[in-house]
Protein backbone atom coordinates (compact mmCIF):
# COMPACT_ATOMS: atom_id res chain seq x y z
CA UNK A 1 0.00 0.00 0.00
CA UNK A 2 1.57 3.48 -0.68
CA UNK A 3 0.69 6.67 0.45
CA UNK A 4 0.10 10.03 -1.32
CA UNK A 5 0.07 13.29 -0.47
CA UNK A 6 -2.65 15.65 -3.07
CA UNK A 7 -2.40 19.60 -2.30
CA UNK A 8 -5.82 20.39 -3.72
CA UNK A 9 -6.50 24.29 -4.11
CA UNK A 10 -10.29 25.08 -3.88
CA UNK A 11 -13.01 27.43 -3.91
CA UNK A 12 -12.77 29.01 -0.27
CA UNK A 13 -16.53 28.51 0.25
CA UNK A 14 -18.54 26.77 2.53
CA UNK A 15 -19.55 23.34 2.27
CA UNK A 16 -16.43 22.82 -0.05
CA UNK A 17 -14.76 20.82 3.09
CA UNK A 18 -18.09 18.61 3.51
CA UNK A 19 -18.04 17.50 -0.40
CA UNK A 20 -14.92 16.65 -0.95
CA UNK A 21 -14.90 14.20 2.57
CA UNK A 22 -18.35 13.41 1.18
CA UNK A 23 -16.29 12.10 -1.80
CA UNK A 24 -14.13 9.87 -0.20
CA UNK A 25 -17.02 8.44 2.48
CA UNK A 26 -19.19 7.51 -1.00
CA UNK A 27 -16.45 5.70 -1.88
CA UNK A 28 -15.04 3.80 1.32
CA UNK A 29 -11.69 6.01 0.80
CA UNK A 30 -9.82 6.76 4.19
CA UNK A 31 -8.17 10.39 4.86
CA UNK A 32 -5.00 9.50 6.39
CA UNK A 33 -4.29 12.88 7.51
CA UNK A 34 -5.97 16.34 5.91
CA UNK A 35 -5.43 20.01 6.99
CA UNK A 36 -7.27 23.18 5.19
CA UNK A 37 -6.42 26.88 5.17
CA UNK A 38 -7.22 30.15 3.41
CA UNK A 39 -4.29 30.90 0.90
CA UNK A 40 -2.49 34.26 -0.25
CA UNK A 41 -6.07 34.69 -1.92
CA UNK A 42 -8.78 34.35 0.00
CA UNK A 43 -11.10 33.30 -2.76
CA UNK A 44 -9.34 30.60 -2.24
CA UNK A 45 -8.40 27.23 0.25
CA UNK A 46 -5.70 24.89 0.09
CA UNK A 47 -6.09 21.11 1.10
CA UNK A 48 -3.36 18.81 2.46
CA UNK A 49 -4.99 15.47 2.39
CA UNK A 50 -2.65 12.43 2.70
CA UNK A 51 -4.41 8.98 1.54
CA UNK A 52 -3.91 5.45 1.15
CA UNK A 53 -3.95 2.50 -1.28
CA UNK A 54 -2.93 0.29 -3.90
CA UNK A 55 -2.18 2.46 -7.44
CA UNK A 56 -5.90 1.61 -8.63
CA UNK A 57 -7.17 3.52 -5.77
CA UNK A 58 -5.00 6.25 -5.87
CA UNK A 59 -5.27 7.00 -9.48
CA UNK A 60 -9.43 6.86 -8.83
CA UNK A 61 -9.30 9.35 -5.86
CA UNK A 62 -7.70 12.24 -8.11
CA UNK A 63 -10.12 11.65 -11.23
CA UNK A 64 -12.96 11.95 -8.44
CA UNK A 65 -11.73 14.87 -7.00
CA UNK A 66 -10.84 16.42 -10.18
CA UNK A 67 -14.44 15.77 -11.43
CA UNK A 68 -15.92 18.09 -8.22
CA UNK A 69 -16.44 21.63 -8.83
CA UNK A 70 -14.81 23.32 -6.25
CA UNK A 71 -11.42 21.77 -7.07
CA UNK A 72 -9.70 24.25 -9.03
CA UNK A 73 -6.00 22.31 -8.66
CA UNK A 74 -4.41 19.04 -7.66
CA UNK A 75 -1.05 18.58 -7.20
CA UNK A 76 0.86 16.01 -5.66
CA UNK A 77 3.27 16.32 -2.93
CA UNK A 78 6.14 14.14 -3.81
CA UNK A 79 9.68 13.27 -1.62
CA UNK A 80 12.01 15.95 -2.92
CA UNK A 81 9.92 17.99 -5.02
CA UNK A 82 7.67 19.21 -1.86
CA UNK A 83 8.27 20.64 1.58
CA UNK A 84 5.89 18.12 4.13
CA UNK A 85 5.31 19.22 7.99
CA UNK A 86 3.16 18.68 10.49
CA UNK A 87 2.13 20.17 13.99
CA UNK A 88 2.04 17.78 17.26
CA UNK A 89 1.47 18.71 20.81
CA UNK A 90 2.26 16.23 23.39
CA UNK A 91 1.50 16.15 27.02
CA UNK A 92 3.40 13.84 28.91
CA UNK A 93 3.27 12.78 32.55
CA UNK A 94 6.50 14.28 34.39
CA UNK A 95 7.77 14.26 38.23
CA UNK A 96 10.40 16.75 39.00
CA UNK A 97 13.51 14.14 38.55
CA UNK A 98 12.00 13.06 34.50
CA UNK A 99 12.06 16.70 33.60
CA UNK A 100 15.09 16.95 32.88
CA UNK A 101 15.10 13.91 30.78
CA UNK A 102 12.38 14.74 28.90
CA UNK A 103 13.72 17.94 28.08
CA UNK A 104 16.71 17.41 26.59
CA UNK A 105 14.92 14.95 24.11
CA UNK A 106 12.95 18.04 22.87
CA UNK A 107 15.93 19.72 22.34
CA UNK A 108 17.64 17.60 20.69
CA UNK A 109 14.39 17.46 18.13
CA UNK A 110 13.94 21.11 17.62
CA UNK A 111 10.79 20.52 20.15
CA UNK A 112 9.54 23.36 22.29
CA UNK A 113 8.55 23.18 25.73
CA UNK A 114 5.31 25.18 25.53
CA UNK A 115 3.52 24.09 28.94
CA UNK A 116 4.79 23.30 32.62
CA UNK A 117 2.56 21.99 34.96
CA UNK A 118 3.30 20.37 38.78
CA UNK A 119 3.21 17.09 36.91
CA UNK A 120 3.19 17.63 33.11
CA UNK A 121 4.93 19.10 30.35
CA UNK A 122 3.62 19.94 26.86
CA UNK A 123 5.75 19.80 23.94
CA UNK A 124 5.36 21.23 20.83
CA UNK A 125 7.14 19.33 17.44
CA UNK A 126 6.97 20.45 13.93
CA UNK A 127 8.74 18.19 11.32
CA UNK A 128 8.35 15.23 8.58
CA UNK A 129 6.14 12.39 9.40
CA UNK A 130 9.80 10.10 10.38
CA UNK A 131 10.96 13.16 12.47
CA UNK A 132 7.78 12.71 14.86
CA UNK A 133 7.56 8.90 14.53
CA UNK A 134 10.98 8.83 16.09
CA UNK A 135 9.89 11.42 18.21
CA UNK A 136 7.12 9.79 19.78
CA UNK A 137 9.18 6.42 19.84
CA UNK A 138 11.54 8.05 21.97
CA UNK A 139 8.73 9.14 24.65
CA UNK A 140 8.08 5.45 24.95
CA UNK A 141 9.48 4.81 28.21
CA UNK A 142 7.27 7.83 29.95
CA UNK A 143 3.36 8.61 29.79
CA UNK A 144 1.90 9.98 27.07
CA UNK A 145 -0.88 11.66 28.88
CA UNK A 146 -2.57 13.53 25.75
CA UNK A 147 -1.76 13.68 22.05
CA UNK A 148 -2.89 16.07 19.03
CA UNK A 149 -1.61 16.10 15.53
CA UNK A 150 -2.75 19.06 13.28
CA UNK A 151 -2.33 16.73 10.03
CA UNK A 152 0.17 17.15 7.22
CA UNK A 153 1.00 20.25 5.36
CA UNK A 154 2.64 21.10 2.39
CA UNK A 155 3.74 23.07 -0.52
CA UNK A 156 6.35 22.15 -3.67
CA UNK A 157 9.59 23.48 -3.71
CA UNK A 158 10.87 26.12 -5.96
CA UNK A 159 8.50 28.45 -8.41
CA UNK A 160 6.40 27.24 -11.20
Amino acid sequence: MKTKVLSLLVDNQSGVLSRVSGMFSRRGYNIDSLSVGVTQDPKFSRMTVAVSGDDKILTQIKNQLNKLEDVVEIIELEDGASVCRELVLIKVKADLNQRQEIISMANVFRANIVDVSPDSLMIEITGNNGKIKAFINLLDGFEIEELVRTGLTGLTRGID
